[in-house]
């Protein structure tokens, strides 16, 4: 899978997580399961801690980091929450 398509699993929206980078429709930061991993855990230990997540999701966490590590700016579109009237 193309970074670009993993990077697409990310969102970031101000009304979520205080704009944290998210895992796309959860509420899981991508800090949270790179300090997973930097732990020691492995991909299948994180899916069975969040079975509502996919391995291309973790993935998509590392593509994000190593993006930041690079100082690279990407765009990730703001996702906000549509106000209901």
């Amino acid at each position: 899978m193309a970074n670009d398509d993993l990077l697409s699993r990310i969102s970031i929206d101000p009304n979520i997580c205080f704009g944290t980078p998210c895992i796309r429709g959860h509420r899981i930061w991508v800090s949270l399961i790179l300090d997973y991993l930097a732990g020691g855990m492995i991909i299948d230990e994180i899916l069975e801690a969040y079975p509502s997540i996919e391995r291309e999701d973790v993935l998509a966490c590392i593509a994000y980091g190593a993006e930041m590590a690079r100082g690279g700016w990407m765009e990730i579109p703001l996702n906000r929450a549509k106000e209901t009237i």
